[in-house]
Order: structure tokens, then C-alpha cells, then sequence
């Protein structure tokens, strides 16, 4: 498996043997989907740990790993790693208690490993096609909920609505919480769904996306319920001038810091850089939120085959706020939208 092989290049001589336990990570590195379980891995063994809930499932997705059925993992896994005197861990994965139950089960010197998971940062066409699926069940998902957007229907159901029709549409379910801000909690970038209602006037956005096959998709758009004010106008198309500024940039070689700095530019220059205090995006796949980090401390550059996110956003607490937000995949001669819905301001209710 070829990303098994890149798994080894990257651990090079630091160990013999690599565990790995965080489910993303296990899912990319042997397909298998199951909430519970370890792999350890080498160049000559490949095992997958789990318990009796999963072990068909496992045997079934990982058909290159020997399927170990335990109900007890740290009292097995010792007598699977005896051979190992260095074993590589994922260091952003386990907790301290965690390492310490490894530690003292293991008799190899456990090695942190940093950074594993920016091996899933360049997708491949499988992946890519599946992202893309996500995005066009989100798309489709948006479009279903933009006529039941009306004055007096509360956060809480859009955001149930909305998640219903992805799983209509084929979906596994939402990637992650939806978030539906109406008002003045439209200013809260990463605001719960709450019992407020809709009103005239308001604000509304709506961070969406739907998971397919594994795969999320990430996806923002801010309605307006009734006729947009002259300030809103303005806003919203400055959060807009900024992402298209951020589209057209995007391309395979651009350092992520700097792309943030593009986009972010168009918004400090009329005067609102304070109201714009996250990053411009950020990588998707097996989680929605992925290397690279495109902002001002984001480090490399973009590649072929990534997916990130550009969502510049406006935040004016007590007032509202804007995020516009699309996915896109980067190619060698430039970049595809994958997210269909049209950004134009749309009014609802």
C-alpha cells in the first residue's frame, strides 16, 4: 500500500515499528472504519487490534492486515510487540494517562511521532471523488432548506432540517455540528444553534457539511431574512471581494501564510482586520479540519491534490456577522471549486 510505504519513509530510522490509534489515521492507513481499535504496524506486519464488535467489519475493510480480536488491548498488544525495540506513536493523539498505560505494557522505548496525519494532506483520486461527493450532497442539502428559511423558524430546526436532508440525499450524516447563526449570533464564528428565531433583517449563517463514505465537506453561506440594509450590502460584499481575491491566488507552490495574507488584505484595508480574527481555511478530509492551516501562522505550501477551505469572514459583536466559505481542490494548473451554491446575497423568509 502506498501509503503505508510514505508512513515508513516518514518514520525513517526513528523506530521499528509504528502504533498508531487515533480513528482517522487508522481508517487511512488500513480502510477500517470501526470506532475502536489500534494498528502496529511495520515493514514486515501489519495488525489490526479491535474487539468482537468489529471484527468482521475489520476483516472485511483491511483485507492487507491480520485481524487480532481482543476485548483486553493492552494486555494483548504486548505479546504482538516483542520484536519492536523503538515503536513510533502518534504525539497529538494520545493523552498523558494514555501514554503511560502504553508505556508500562509495552517493552519497547516509545517514540512520539509528530505530524502523521499530514501524510493525508494530498488526496488521491479516490478520496478527491468522494469529497466532492460530500460537497454535492451539502450543496444539494442547502438548496432543500433555502425555502423553509422563513421568519419564526428557530436555529435549532433549520440546523435539524438541514442535517435531515443530507441523510435523505445519501449522506452519513453531518461532518460536524451544524452551526446556524441568525442575528446578532451571526457574530459568533463558531455559534450553536440555539432557539432563536428568525426575524426581519437578520443575518443568518449557515456552516454546513455532509459526510459521505468517510469524507467530510465544509461549506458557508450568510442569507439576509427580508431586504439587506445599506450596511449589510457593504459587508457582505467585502467578505465577498475578500474570497474571490483568495480564489483567484489559490494555486499549487503558494506558501498558506501567504494566501491568508491575500485575502485578509482586502478586509484590513477598509479597516475592519479586527473583525476578521481566524484563519482563511483549512485542509478537509477525513476530519473536517485538516492540514495545511491557511493563516497567519500557517507553514508550507500548497500542493497538487489538497482540498482547503477559503472563508474569510466579518464579525461585529452585537450586529452580525458574514462568512462565506468554499471548498476547493488544488490542481497543478490552478483550482476547482468544488461547492456549487451561489454566493450572490440571497434573501430569505
Amino acid at each position: 500500500m502506498e501509503r503505508l510505504e510514505r508512513l515508513f519513509a516518514y518514520m525513517e530510522k526513528q523506530a521499528d515499528g509504528v502504533l498508531i490509534t487515533s480513528q482517522p489515521n487508522r481508517s487511512y492507513f488500513s480502510g477500517f472504519t470501526g470506532s475502536a481499535g489500534c494498528l502496529l504496524i511495520s515493514p514486515g506486519q501489519r495488525l489490526l487490534f479491535t474487539d468482537s464488535r468489529y471484527t468482521e467489519q475489520a476483516k472485511n475493510q483491511a483485507p492487507d492486515f491480520t485481524v487480532i480480536q481482543t476485548q483486553e488491548l493492552l494486555e494483548t498488544l504486548p505479546q504482538f510487540a516483542d520484536k519492536y525495540q523503538r515503536i513510533a506513536f502518534e504525539a497529538e493523539a494520545l493523552s498523558y494517562t494514555q501514554y503511560e498505560e502504553y508505556r508500562e505494557a509495552l517493552p519497547g522505548k516509545l517514540v512520539p511521532l509528530k505530524g502523521i496525519s499530514s501524510l493525508r494532506q494530498v488526496k488521491d483520486e479516490e478520496e478527491i471523488q468522494k469529497i466532492a461527493k460530500a460537497a454535492e450532497i451539502t450543496d444539494s442539502a442547502l438548496a432543500k432548506l433555502l425555502p423553509k428559511l422563513k421568519v419564526g423558524v428557530s436555529e435549532l430546526e433549520a440546523a435539524a432540517e438541514l442535517e435531515y436532508q443530507m441523510r435523505l440525499l445519501g449522506g452519513e450524516g453531518a461532518a460536524f455540528p451544524t452551526i446556524v447563526a441568525s442575528g446578532p449570533n451571526s457574530a459568533l464564528p463558531h455559534a450553536q444553534p440555539g432557539s432563536r428565531r428568525l426575524g426581519w433583517g437578520d443575518f443568518v449563517v449557515i456552516d454546513c457539511g455532509a459526510k459521505w463514505q468517510g469524507y467530510c465537506a465544509d461549506l458557508t453561506r450568510t442569507f439576509v431574512v427580508g431586504e439587506p440594509s445599506a450596511k449589510q450590502q457593504e459587508i457582505y460584499q467585502l467578505v465577498l471581494d475578500a474570497q474571490l481575491v483568495g480564489l483567484e491566488a489559490l494555486q499549487a507552490g503558494m506558501g498558506a501564510r501567504e494566501l491568508d495574507a491575500t485575502a485578509r488584505s482586502v478586509i484590513g484595508a477598509a479597516g475592519y482586520a479586527d473583525a476578521f480574527g481566524h484563519g482563511l481555511g483549512h485542509g478537509v478530509g477525513l476530519e473536517v479540519h485538516e492540514e495545511p492551516r491557511l493563516s497567519p501562522k500557517g507553514e508550507g505550501e500548497l500542493a497538487a491534490g489538497m482540498v482547503v477551505t477559503v472563508e474569510p469572514g466579518i464579525y461585529l459583536a452585537g450586529w452580525g456577522g458574514v462568512r462565506i466559505e468554499d471548498l476547493v481542490l488544488v490542481k497543478e494548473d490552478g483550482r476547482e471549486i468544488l461547492s456549487k451554491t451561489k454566493k450572490e446575497l440571497v434573501s430569505v423568509g
